[in-house]
């Protein structure tokens, strides 16, 4: 034992001589920093592309707000309406975003795994095939916009859903209802659309006059009132409000219709505002709209 212990102190600078060479610490602590170097490189290069993308679309944005800006107030005659100005508008930074997110994507893509363009290309190709459904959905967003079968505020019936057009992108439309509810609709999946806004809209009006009371008499009535309703709304009724006469004769009543034109939405609003102006006309003049009564009859014979 002694004489081991005492071969390992003598030769003690050989034996670490022989362990050092297994280990290159100069090699490793190298490589170390080479590979922090490339991952911090990458990091620094993903979030410069994140920040210029990033500006791409706000400038982007900002230069589309201006053009639809310029279209909606130019007088000329070959620039568009405001209503198709800001559907163009939508379409246009719906287009944007997806170019630029695609666009990163492919760099991110190509920068990480050295992938040719050519091979970035079928890829986008097989995706593309794999998506058909979004690809259905960005053609037909392009012919609803052509086609201008609707424009963002227009009032629509787009299969079972009504409202509002919010927001036309290359691959959905967003469409609000009365109650507030937001609707996301592919675009693939309009197949059908009722537009309610394009032209005058017509609203009617029927009235219940009793039997009792002068017909000719309660139409004069309503006709002026109708003249005076329509002095009071020039501006969202087109033309004069006609009374068409009797249309029902009901059990109880004598009704009467009253109709018109009016600019697009505001239409409920003429009804509304038809309504009482004719029912203050009708107080004013005694004639009796009919409503429910109770007769009680006395058959005691005394």
């Amino acid at each position: 034992m002694n004489n081991y212990l005492t071969w390992v102190s003598t030769n003690k600078d050989e034996l670490t001589g022989k362990l050092s060479l297994n280990i290159d610490w100069d090699k490793v602590i190298e490589s170390i920093i080479s590979v922090s170097g490339v991952v911090i490189g990458k990091v620094i290069s993903l979030i410069i592309l994140i920040v210029i993308m990033y500006a791409i679309i706000k400038i982007g944005d900002k230069a589309i707000d201006r053009f639809v800006k310029n279209q909606a107030n130019s007088k000329l005659s070959f620039s568009m309406d405001r209503q198709k100005a800001f559907t163009v508008g939508a379409i246009l930074k719906s287009s944007l975003k997806y170019i630029v997110y695609f666009s990163g994507a492919a760099i991110v893509i190509g920068s990480t795994f050295k992938v040719s363009a050519g091979v970035l290309s079928a890829i986008g190709f097989v995706v593309g095939i794999g998506a058909q459904s979004l690809v259905k959905d960005i053609i037909n967003g392009f012919f609803i916009l052509f086609e201008d079968q609707y424009g963002v505020g227009d009032y629509v019936t787009i299969g079972s859903y009504s409202g509002i057009v919010e927001n036309i992108g290359i691959r959905a439309t967003v469409l609000r209802d009365f109650s507030g509810d937001v609707h996301n609709l592919p675009n693939g999946d309009v197949t059908e659309v009722t537009n309610h806004s394009r032209g005058d809209m017509r609203f009617m009006v029927d009235v219940g006059i009793a039997y009792e009371e002068d017909i000719d008499n309660a139409i004069d009535v309503i006709k002026k009132a109708c003249n005076k309703f329509t002095n009071k709304n020039k501006d969202e009724l087109k033309g004069e409000v006609e009374v068409w006469g009797v249309i029902a004769l009901n059990a109880s009543s004598v009704t009467i219709r009253i109709a018109g034109k009016a600019i697009p939405m505001s239409q409920w609003k003429m009804e509304r505002d038809l309504r009482k102006e004719i029912k203050m006309a009708l107080d004013e003049a005694g004639i009796e709209i009919p409503y429910p009564k109770t007769q009680l009859v006395n058959n005691n014979i005394n």
